[in-house]
């Protein structure tokens, strides 16, 4: 089985913080109940006066993050890995390692996959999903309506923290990918190029659940991020950003910056937590899958998996 199963198929999407997080599964094409790692403390940081005092002087400071994930690193944590696996019925075959050769929660948190359980889209003209997870796209950032919260939307510049940059990529494509904890947290390249230096963008570390998102949407511009620029022949400069969030220990770069990379391969994991990615292509370049675009036009997201097909370049694209 999947991550998230058991889930039950809805007729309604999410729209207030007590509402359940609807997304559609790609495989199944049903909409289904998000089974949430942490519900209620979720709810009781982002939902009460108590919790949003808490989240204000603790949770979203990286210290808190870094001593969650100190903690995931005991040796004492292998007793939440079974379990974890059972209440979430994930597919321990899928695992490279067997599940008696973790040594803590967090290197099964980060495991590695076997390559024949995330195949990697073929077509030359394809881009793939960089992670597991839940997804949405903006095909026009300068038409954009918003993402969890109707009409409200982050803002370029900030995000980027590079004016030009920003410029650049206004009237851009976008892909957000949300990884759950319950999830495979290695993500991967979209398409093959060369990769530049990843830089680091400090911040705090909020959740990045739709919880949390619905207060406040603008968390996706001021998490700790990193921003990594590949170079590809068919898709221009597409930028690569990696955004930490509340539990998240650290953002581990792994691949080798100027060297060529071909697409799917590992760029890097994220330690204990909820996490999410983001792609930027420049206007043009891009033409996402059908049913990605009319998830996201209804503020839904799309389950998807690491290297399926995402979209493929425009026949008229430079």
């Amino acid at each position: 089985m999947r991550p998230d199963s058991r889930p039950r198929p809805l007729p309604f999407k999410q729209e207030s913080l007590m509402d359940e997080i609807v997304y559609h599964d790609r495989y199944t094409g049903e909409d289904r109940i998000e089974k949430v790692y942490g519900d209620k403390a979720l709810r009781w940081t982002y939902g009460t006066i108590a919790g949003r005092l808490s989240l204000s002087l603790v949770v979203k400071r990286t210290l808190f993050s870094h001593w969650y994930g100190w903690r995931m690193d005991q040796p004492k944590t292998r007793e939440k890995i079974a379990p974890f696996i059972k209440e979430y019925e994930l597919d321990s075959d899928e695992f490279v390692r067997d599940v008696d050769e973790f040594a803590n929660f967090n290197e099964f948190f980060f495991r590695k996959l076997k390559p024949e359980a995330r195949p990697i889209d073929a077509a030359a003209d394809s881009v793939v999903f960089p992670a597991d997870g839940r997804h949405l796209c903006i095909p026009d950032l300068s038409k954009c309506e918003g993402l969890f919260v109707k009409g409200e939307m982050f803002d370029l510049p900030t995000l980027l923290q590079d004016s030009a940059l920003a410029d650049r990529y206004a009237s851009g494509s976008l892909l957000l990918s949300r990884l759950c904890p319950v999830d495979y947290h290695r993500f991967h390249f979209p398409a093959a190029g060369v990769p530049g230096e990843s830089r680091l963008i400090n911040g705090p570390l909020y959740s990045v659940n739709p919880i949390a998102l619905r207060q406040n949407i603008h968390i996706l511009t001021s998490n700790k991020r990193c921003l990594t620029q590949l170079e590809t022949e068919s898709f221009g400069t597409v930028l690569l950003l990696e955004i930490g969030a509340t539990c998240v220990g650290s953002i581990q770069q792994s691949y080798s910056p100027g060297e060529t990379i071909s697409k799917g391969d590992e760029k890097g994991y994220f330690r204990f937590g909820g996490s999410s990615t983001m792609v930027l292509f420049e206007p043009g370049r891009i033409q996402f899958d059908a049913d990605l675009i009319e998830n996201s036009r209804q503020h839904r997201e799309l389950y998807a998996r690491m290297g399926d097909h995402l979209g493929n370049r425009p026949a008229n694209s430079i």
